[in-house]
This record gives structure tokens, C-alpha cells and sequence, in this order.
């Protein structure tokens, strides 16, 4: 699959599908507390999805059964909502995608709730910031591997270990586009970056090892070891400057 450089038109689908996720993420974060189901916060955000004229990117994406990712504790990633509560002192990723016109947009992030320890505020920070030391380098001339190697280079530098396993990608018409987006060192510089790519970042944190394994439902990415893991993703727009963050 060749990488596609989005014309204005695109973008500005692209600008409205990341402000319905950056939308439905603020939403659903007032809804995250202890007792709350996660298929109540999945209904949020398909209601919210949809009232905006879009649709859920996820709902039946590779035969996907929901609107959201929601991933607890030592959940990475691809987490399937359903009757769980959320109990005080856990952390919950969540992963949105929406459709406007025909182009996605995507974006996570990971939640305290209520009262959590202080290596779990460490390990969200973390995650969160790393995207930000990552993105410093996503400017058009540079190589994708500088982004990859200061995401990964701040997450060890705090003690934790990022996913391999699992990567961003390009985004647009598709949900999943080329160039894969590793948040670690590659053994090459990878592709040169240009204005109107647009990619997801998305660093995957964990606590202990890095190694994860997906459980019996075919989707549900967990940590080996049982430790927690953290996930934070935007979708940004390559320029000829600064990146344009499309999902806050």
C-alpha cells in the first residue's frame, strides 16, 4: 500500500473526524468511575458518533463487536466492552475511531479510576508525554524513526518498557494506511516525512516486560507478566512547520 499525501479537501474531513473523536473522548472521560460498565461508556460514544453525522470506525472493523476500545489494567490494547465494572485504583485505555465522509480519525487515552498508585499516574504520564517527545520530530524532511526512537528513548529513560508488537500507522481513507509507526528504535531511518501525511502515534506503555499475548477472544491484548500497561494516540497532520495535532 503506497503512502497517500492528503489534498485540502481530505484534510478538512480528516480535521472534522479527529474533532468528533477529541469530542467523544472529553465526553466519555466524565463518565469514567468506579461501578460504570464499559458497554455503558461504548454506548456513549456511538450515540455521540453518530449524532455528529459519522460513524464508528472500529464497529466491525475485522469483525470488531464494538464502537470503543476499552482496555483495563493489563490490558494493552483491543479491549471488547461489555458487563465488567470499573472498581476504584484501576486505569482504563480507551480507543476511538470515527468516519466523517469517508475519512477517519483516531485516537486514546488512559484514565484513572478514582484513587490509583502512584506508579500507575507515572506510568499515564509517561505514555501521554512520550507521544509529545515523539511528535517534536514529525515535521516534513525528517525521518519516521526519529519519532519512533524518542518515544522509546523517554519511555525507558522512566523506568518502563514500550509494546513492540504493536505499532501506528497512516490514516485516512483507511483506518490502517502505510507507513507502519513503530515506537522503537528501527534498524533503518525509515521513510522521509512530508507535509499532508498524516499518521497515528501511539505509544504503548507497560509497567514490566514488553512481551504481550492476545487472549481467547481473538482481540484482548494483555501483558505477559500481568503488570499495566498505558496507551496514548493522536492523529496528526505532517505540515510544513509544527504537526497539526487533528484529534484534541
Amino acid at each position: 500500500m503506497s503512502i497517500t499525501i492528503k489534498n485540502s479537501s481530505e484534510i478538512e474531513n480528516m480535521r472534522i473526524a479527529g474533532d468528533i473523536v477529541g469530542r467523544a473522548h472529553e465526553l466519555v472521560a466524565k463518565e469514567i468511575k468506579a461501578g460504570v460498565t464499559t458497554k455503558h461508556l461504548d454506548k456513549i460514544v456511538e450515540d455521540y458518533i453518530r449524532s455528529r453525522g459519522a460513524i464508528p470506525s472500529f464497529l466491525g472493523y475485522g469483525g470488531y463487536p464494538a464502537t470503543i476500545n476499552a482496555s483495563i489494567n493489563e490490558e494493552v490494547v483491543h479491549g471488547i466492552p461489555g458487563s465488567r465494572k470499573l472498581k476504584d485504583g484501576d486505569i482504563i485505555g480507551i480507543d476511538i475511531g470515527a468516519c466523517y465522509n469517508g475519512y477517519h480519525g483516531d485516537a486514546a487515552r488512559t484514565h484513572a479510576v478514582g484513587n490509583i498508585s502512584d506508579e500507575n499516574k507515572k506510568l499515564i504520564e509517561v505514555t501521554k508525554q512520550s507521544f509529545f517527545e515523539g511528535i517534536k520530530y514529525a515535521k516534513s524532511g525528517n525521518h519516521l524513526h526519529q519519532i519512533s526512537e524518542a518515544i522509546q528513548n523517554y519511555v525507558e529513560s522512566n523506568g518502563f518498557s514500550i509494546v513492540r508488537d504493536y505499532v501506528g500507522h497512516g490514516i485516512g481513507k483507511e483506518l490502517h494506511e502505510s507507513p507502519q509507526v513503530p515506537n522503537y528504535k528501527m534498524p533503518s531511518r525509515g521513510i522521509r516525512l512530508q507535509a499532508g501525511m498524516a499518521i497515528a502515534v501511539e505509544p504503548m506503555v507497560n509497567i514490566g516486560t514488553y512481551k504481550v499475548t492476545v487472549l481467547d477472544d481473538d482481540w484482548t491484548v494483555v501483558t505477559i507478566d500481568g503488570k499495566n500497561s498505558a496507551h496514548y494516540e493522536n492523529t496528526i497532520l505532517i505540515t510544513d512547520g509544527e504537526p497539526e495535532i487533528l484529534t484534541i
